[in-house]
């Protein structure tokens, strides 16, 4: 199912093409970059072992950088990046720490931009978010005794704008909302300990370039 959501959400970007060629026309270049800097919000949800322990991920800063292709004026297909982050896992009433997870968040999203309000372009967005797990997971605290699962599909959607200075260099503000979650096991034995629902808020601020 997971690779089935991703591969249907390609799919759905790559049926814009035909229709490419009417940004290309137009005479605009199709692309645009932006740097963002977002606050990651993690609405925690626990079941299981896990909710008794009260496990957590903390929220954090991060960079994010995205590039944008315009299929038409409106249209727009979004590809949003960071490197991999080094996520804080806490535990009980005092949170304490317990150790890290590293998540690389890639999410991919079709955008329709309103374009009718001057310098100021307000857009809408739904893709799929694939967060990826790695190696790179120590809990010193738990013995080294539990791992994550190493991938997470899930929806995201977005909200924002861009405030153009001029025909190159603009504002973005920008909200996501992703569905994330990974279920946390024993290294030995593989026991499930429960589900770890991570399911992000994503607000943020940056700089776009449209080229």
């Amino acid at each position: 199912m997971r690779l089935k959501s991703l591969v249907a959400a390609m799919a759905a970007v790559a049926s814009l093409a035909p229709v490419a060629s009417q940004a290309q026309s137009s005479g605009d270049n199709p692309w645009m970059l932006r740097v963002r800097a977002v606050d990651l919000l993690f609405q925690n949800g626990q079941s299981n072992a896990l909710s008794t322990l009260n496990v957590k991920a903390q929220n954090e800063f991060i960079p994010e950088f995205d590039i944008s292709y315009f299929f038409t004026k409106n249209i727009a297909a979004e590809l949003v990046l960071t490197y991999p982050q080094q996520v804080n896992i806490t535990a009980g009433s005092g949170n304490n720490n317990i150790g890290k997870i590293s998540a690389l968040p890639p999410s991919l999203l079709v955008q329709y931009h309103f374009t009718d309000l001057g310098a100021f372009k307000p857009y809408v967005g739904v893709g799929v978010n694939y967060t990826i797990f790695g190696n790179r997971q120590n809990f010193p605290a738990l013995g080294n005794s539990v791992q994550v699962d190493q991938n997470s599909v899930g929806v995201v959607g977005q909200i924002g704008g861009d405030y153009m200075f001029d025909k190159n260099w603009g504002l973005n503000i920008d909200v996501k909302y992703a569905t994330m979650s990974t279920n946390v096991n024993t290294v030995q034995g593989g026991t499930n300990l429960g589900k770890l629902t991570l399911n992000p808020w994503m607000p943020a601020v940056g700089v776009t370039y449209k080229f």
